[in-house]
């Protein structure tokens, strides 16, 4: 079924839906991971986003239901070259353009993937429409130009939970709040996570340091906050413009004053503004498993994985140290407090999928906490 793909800048390309006919739009960017397309896929931070991936066959493992980072797929549409309609994979347990018609997301192949990214290396991410109802190009470069921008987006509150839910090892289960406070099941260091749209390898590693964990939503007050009373607090990824989080970042500056703090990407641009860093936008973004950081700390070099489109700046900030640097651009990708309990971080270190190089980031975490109770 034929299929168009047009940029705000009357740029377009033609290719075919495998996933049967419908519309989407969003900021067109590309992720240049060979593999972790499901990981990809259901990551919260891709909302509002339609990922164009480097590499030229994808779907040639299938889909499972262990290889998810959330409970839906979250990117508003796939672009590939070549999509597997056939996988071949022990694993696999359903194809990914029957997965991706059953979460009603469109995926179009046969378009010059190549020619798209060097397009936005070159011009920088842009907003897009894909169709396969509008036969003309114009058309859908004019609904492109009507999408909003991403800077200025505030939509975390929409990729993180509505209510709070306890991880186990088993997975998220229904938690209950008496008059504010929680009961904790377990007798590990309690850390109350702030869900902007989290990561589910997030939580499984954090678990995996014998924490307690607390996942609330990302409305969740300062003072709701103290009522629970945790040992530590844990601030997620998600998708949009992290100036346009004027709450969270309010909040953020409080508990800055009372608890141990980490967070990543998002969590890591939020942090920086409530210490009094700036944000800003980069040209496409980072968005992949490949990306060399330098950690300043240890003088080692890691293979990261990474998805942002903004970054922070805190140069001006003497009281903060950075403790990584992207190699590629020069930017922040990681912070800590030269006096307090905190730290942060800008790539993944969960990285799922992705190089395990920076997963050491939990335990540091957890050692800040034991230091401080």
């Amino acid at each position: 079924m034929k299929a168009i793909l047009a940029l705000e800048d009357g740029t377009w390309f033609e290719g075919e839906s495998f996933t049967g006919p419908g519309d989407s739009g969003g900021e067109v960017i590309f992720n240049t991971g060979m593999t972790g397309y499901q990981e990809i896929i259901t990551d919260p931070s891709y909302i509002g986003q339609m990922v164009c991936m480097t590499y030229p066959l994808i779907g040639n493992y299938g889909v499972n239901p262990e290889d998810v980072e959330s409970s839906k797929v979250q990117a508003a549409a796939l672009i590939v070259k070549e999509c597997c309609k056939e996988p071949s994979n022990w694993r696999s347990t359903e194809s990914l353009p029957d997965y991706l018609s059953r979460h009603n997301v469109m995926g179009i192949e046969g378009i010059d993937t190549r020619a798209l990214t060097s397009h936005i290396r070159k011009n920088g991410a842009m907003r897009g429409m894909m169709s396969t109802n509008e036969p003309n190009p114009d058309k859908l470069v004019s609904k492109a130009k009507k999408l909003p921008h991403m800077e200025g987006l505030n939509l975390a509150e929409q990729a993180g939970c509505t209510e709070p839910y306890a991880w186990t090892n088993d997975g998220p289960i229904p938690a209950r709040l008496d008059r504010g406070k929680y009961k904790w099941p377990g007798q590990g260091p309690k850390v109350l996570v702030i869900d902007y749209g989290v990561k589910w390898n997030i939580l499984r590693l954090l678990k995996k340091e014998d924490l307690e964990i607390l996942v609330v939503p990302a409305s969740f007050s300062y003072e709701q906050v103290c009522r629970i009373n945790p040992d530590g607090v844990f601030l997620t990824n998600g998708p949009g413009d992290p100036a346009a989080m004027t709450r969270s970042i309010e909040n953020i500056s409080k508990l800055t004053e009372k608890f141990p703090i980490a967070g990543i990407c998002l969590g890591n641009q939020l942090l920086g503004l409530a210490l009094g860093g700036k944000s800003f936008k980069l040209k496409f973004g980072h968005h992949g498993a490949n990306h060399p950081v330098k950690d300043l700390v240890t003088g080692k070099i890691e293979i990261s994985a990474q998805n942002h489109g903004f970054c922070v700046n805190i140069d001006h900030l003497d009281f903060l140290e950075q403790t990584h640097i992207n190699l590629n651009d020069g930017t922040l990708e990681g912070f800590r407090h030269k006096s307090k309990p905190i730290l942060a971080v800008q790539h993944h270190p969960e990285a799922s999928s992705g190089p395990h190089d920076s997963r050491y980031f939990f335990s540091r975490f957890k050692n800040i906490i034991a230091k401080q109770t």
